[in-house]
């Protein structure tokens, strides 16, 4: 049987733009607020757990929201929504140049983690409806490419700008950037594709049945796992690594951006993958073990220091690879028109994982067992994987029987 000519590969990268773009912004608003700390405790006379309470505020509202905005992106289409939740990051990240006292800018912090929340669900949900399937893999590698780099550029740029201006002006610039990001999303919004709706007479489980139901919550624990292992490497590396080997700063530092920059990169090495073989959960399993194993080599055993950034880029480039097939994964076993809800939800282990790791590591490091830390990682990533193999196998037994059709 002759396949379908591929969609015009043109059409696909200006989807592409477009979406990457209000997701790049999406990350870069969640970490542009921390290089203000040191300015804002000066100007609001505030403790850092105050400063931090914003930041967290963001991520949780964010987190919570997913899930009831995918509800509402799979009933009434995502572009509505993604355009709205641009427009109110760049509101109120602007908004906070006028705050008069830290209050204000909690409340801001806390309408801008609402915009923020519509950001997964939504973009995943036309992704998946938009771009040719032959190019499924690069394009959520692409997206999540955008993100990560929305994250690293934040920082630096805050900072280089407040060489130059003051915090205020600074944060009015970087808000109102989301505004014509947001218009031309909605100008060229033609070229952005809804979800198809099921037919009547297709049986379909509930959302709440959908989400609750054994393949989307062991996806969610695999998210959840993963995403616990990276914050725990991210938050305590440098920390254990200087305590089990006396790793200087600086060295251990940059074993960090290696991991970071190999996360990265190891998307788009993904994408390639996941667009040129089906064989998603072998590619996950060993990528994922090998990840494993390096992290858990940087804890047991004493290598030059000029190893550590070389062994931690490549524990990194594994982990980011894995990323593209799962989420190709998760598609795929996504009921029709129900992306929406099904990414949010599962996308919201994400941040859960970053939000729960720190302080039970912390306490790790402080009862003198530093050296759990990377071992327990290694573990978490190995306890996903099963949680992964799990899902995949009860994801096609559900798909099995809703291709069955009723009597």
């Amino acid at each position: 049987m002759a396949h379908a000519p591929a969609a015009p590969i043109g059409r696909d990268a200006r989807i592409l733009t477009l979406i990457g773009t209000g997701h790049f912004l999406s990350h870069f608003y969640l970490l542009c607020l921390p290089p203000l700390f040191l300015v804002w405790r000066d100007e609001f006379g505030v403790t850092y757990a105050e400063l931090g309470l914003a930041v967290a505020l963001m991520s949780a509202v964010t987190a919570v929201l997913q899930t009831p905005v995918g509800f509402l992106v799979d009933r009434y289409g995502a572009r509505p929504f993604l355009v709205g939740g641009i427009v109110l990051m760049g509101v109120t990240i602007a908004g906070m140049a006028f705050a008069p006292g830290y209050w204000a800018i909690l409340v801001l912090a806390l309408l801008s983690g609402v915009g923020n929340s519509v950001i997964h669900p939504a973009d995943y949900a036309i992704l998946g409806s938009s771009i040719d399937k032959s190019r499924m893999g690069r394009a959520f590698a692409m997206h999540t490419f955008t993100g990560n780099l929305g994250f690293a550029v934040a920082p630096p740029v805050v900072a280089g700008m407040l060489l130059v201006m003051d915090w205020r002006q600074a944060l009015l610039i970087l808000g109102l950037i989301g505004v014509p990001v947001a218009f031309a999303i909605l100008w060229q919004s033609r070229i952005l594709q809804d979800q198809a709706r099921p037919a009547k007479n297709d049986a379909q489980p509930s959302g709440r049945e959908l989400l609750m139901s054994r393949p989307i919550l062991l996806f969610f624990a695999f998210f959840l796992l993963s995403s616990m292992a990276g914050s725990a490497i991210q938050a305590f590396s440098i920390t254990v690594l200087g305590k089990l080997w006396g790793t200087p700063v600086a060295i251990a530092s940059f074993a960090l951006t290696g991991y970071m920059a190999g996360g990265t990169a190891g998307t788009l090495v993904g994408g390639w993958f996941a667009d040129r073989s089906t064989r998603h959960m072998p590619f996950i399993v060993v990528l994922t073990c090998f990840a494993a194993a390096l992290l858990l080599a940087m804890g047991v055993l004493p290598m030059p220091e000029v190893m550590l950034p070389v062994v931690a880029f490549v524990a990194g480039l594994a982990m980011g690879a894995s990323r593209t097939p799962r989420d190709v994964m998760l598609k795929e076993a996504s009921p029709p028109g129900q992306m929406g809800k099904v990414f949010g939800f599962v996308s919201a282990g994400l941040p859960l994982g970053g939000a729960i790791t720190p302080v039970p590591f912390g306490f790790l490091i402080d009862l003198g067992l530093a050296w759990l830390v990377f071992p327990a990682a290694a573990g978490l990533l190995i306890l996903s994987l099963l949680c992964m193999g799990s899902a995949q196998g009860a994801a096609k037994r559900a798909m099995g029987v809703r291709a069955v059709p009723a009597e």
